[in-house]
């Protein structure tokens, strides 16, 4: 059976940590940040966790297992 190899725009956005949680950026936090509010900005700024179904297809796309 080969290897098989690790999705690479999954690689860019989301990582495992050593919990076996996935975590991914929150989005809109990179552009067009002028007309964001401050509260708003923060909202966006830090990581989230993916859960269920979405964390196990990620770790599938990164050879996770």
């Amino acid at each position: 059976m080969p290897k098989l190899k690790t999705h690479s725009g999954t690689k860019k956005r989301m990582r495992v940590n050593k919990n076996g949680k996935v975590l991914r950026r929150k989005a809109t936090g990179n552009h067009l940040l002028q007309k964001k509010s401050a509260s708003r900005k923060r909202t966006m700024a830090g990581v989230q966790e993916l859960t269920g179904k979405q964390a196990k297809n990620v770790k599938k796309k990164l050879g996770v297992n």
